[in-house]
């Protein structure tokens, strides 16, 4: 099942004339320019701005309002020049490097936007347009750890009540959406829509259900999309994700007809025949889920997805050279993907394929170092080709793989354990859990620390300054 990230709107046009031109603060020759612009004569308001220009040459301002009737026109490579000279002439002018920053992320040149929405951000810590714009060009990037720091800024500041109209909201939730932050996202959406479920049209009852799908709650997007396709016009994406919320519900004959309502519309869609033949193969309809993957593989022979499930069920169904067939076209096109190598591995080895098995489980071990059943399968191969040595070699890796896995295992429950008894004041118990997590992974800083902090409540002063050394020397936090 694919998932499409959500919406990117910026609305240039009118994001960028507000900034630059408000009458009163401005010379005649701006306000002039402004009232064409706001008839809609702009060939009329550039000509005005482009006469100022020869004028002043050297007023930023006007640079800046070109820029701005430049943009709204749809000549966004005329209005970057503009809004560069603009920031160039008067660094101090904030609302430049917004309108510059703007203009490049409807380019597609996020890189180069961020710069200059930091710096208008910076100047205009209170501004929502400022933090959310500076967010998308992030995203966009994909610095979606960044992005979010600043579209949460843009969250506070509209719940603070700054910008605080639907379409505010809803823009702050197509981004929080785009850089992975559903949740974020699903309370922006629902004060954007403030009640009314239409506002945004079928693409907003989409995202907004999309949001639902995303944090788990399935049931209540599927409304929304029915909602969606009322509203139109239907397509096959909106079809896609109304049965993938189904699917989500387990709701396999409900899903089934939206896939195949997405085909009547799209009939050579790849992912919508890899979600039908998902679907069938869910109600265990292998027969007629095999073709289905195979015509999305056909569609489109770099998608993985297909290829993969075709693998497993091949394999599931003890054909292992069409499995591993259906694995090294998934290893060709994703070289990084430590499940499928370790597939392909296990196949070529029940198909009598032992050199190239050994290949494939080698790489497997490069891409998963912590997973002992690879290296059991190694030494059957050894053991298989008379090298005893050797697969008493492998078979002791996976034996002290095993062990350290139950060690991170009872670790972590010991050191959960421990801290929720030290957070109820049941510090002797604690104790006791705190030391099983210390000895079950030593060089894990948190267990000390907190074992120190037990250690200090029962009055046993020198265990606890030896634990907080031995926390102070560990760089590293525990495992999750």
């Amino acid at each position: 099942m694919k998932h499409k990230g959500a919406e990117f709107g910026l609305l240039v046009a009118g994001v960028l004339w507000c900034g630059g031109m408000a009458a009163g603060q401005t010379p005649v020759i701006l306000r002039e320019a402004t009232e064409l612009a706001a008839r809609g004569d702009f060939a009329a308001a550039e000509a005005e701005l482009r006469a100022g220009l020869v004028a002043k040459p050297k007023s930023a301002v006007l640079e800046d309002a070109l820029g701005s009737v430049l943009a709204q026109t749809g000549r966004l490579e005329e209005s970057v020049g503009s809004f560069e000279q603009a920031v160039a002439l008067d660094p101090k002018l904030v609302k430049a490097k917004y309108h510059l920053g703007v203009a490049l992320i409807a380019l597609g040149r996020s890189e180069e936007a961020i710069a200059p929405l930091r710096a208008a951000a910076e100047a205009e810590p209170k501004s929502f347009e400022d933090a959310l714009q500076l967010g998308r060009a992030l995203s966009a990037s994909h610095k979606d750890a960044e992005a979010l720091v600043a579209l949460h800024q843009a969250g506070t500041l509209l719940a603070g009540g700054a910008n605080a109209v639907p379409e505010a909201a809803y823009g702050l939730a197509l981004a929080l959406q785009a850089s992975g932050d559903p949740a974020g996202a699903l309370a922006a959406f629902s004060r954007a829509m403030g009640g009314q479920e239409d506002r945004f049209g079928s693409g907003g009852l989409t995202n907004w259900a999309l949001a639902k799908v995303q944090t788990g709650d399935a049931k209540g997007a599927i409304p929304l999309y029915a909602r969606a396709l009322a509203v139109g016009p239907d397509s096959a994406t909106l079809r896609e994700d109304f049965g993938a919320a189904y699917l989500q519900q387990n709701e396999w004959n409900e899903a089934l007809k939206q896939f195949e309502a997405g085909l009547v519309l799209e009939p050579n869609n790849p992912h919508l025949h890899y979600d039908v033949g998902v679907t069938l193969k869910l109600k265990d309809d292998l027969a007629g889920a095999i073709p289905e993957f195979e015509r999305a593989a056909e569609l489109d022979p770099e998608l993985p997805d297909p290829a993969y499930t075709l693998g497993v069920i091949f394999m599931q169904q003890g054909k292992p050279e069409l499995a591993a067939a259906q694995l090294r076209r998934v290893v060709a096109l994703q070289p990084e993907n430590g499940d499928a190598w370790a597939l392909l591995g296990s196949e070529l080895k029940d198909a009598g394929d032992a050199v190239g098995a050994t290949e494939a489980l080698q790489r497997a071990i490069m891409l998963q170092p912590e997973a002992p059943s690879l290296h059991i399968q190694l030494a059957a191969i050894e053991v298989a080709a008379g090298r005893r040595e050797e697969a008493a070699a492998e078979r002791k890796i996976a034996a002290e793989l095993s062990r350290a896995a139950n060690s991170r295992q009872r670790a972590s429950f010991a050191l959960k354990s421990g801290r929720a008894l030290l957070a109820e004041g049941k510090v002797a118990e604690a104790v006791v859990q705190l030391k099983t997590a210390v000895d079950a992974s030593p060089k894990d800083k948190e267990p000390h620390k907190l074992l120190a902090e037990a250690y200090r409540r029962v009055g046993n002063a020198a265990d606890a300054a030896r634990e907080r050394k031995l926390a102070d020397s560990l760089q590293t936090e525990p495992r999750p």
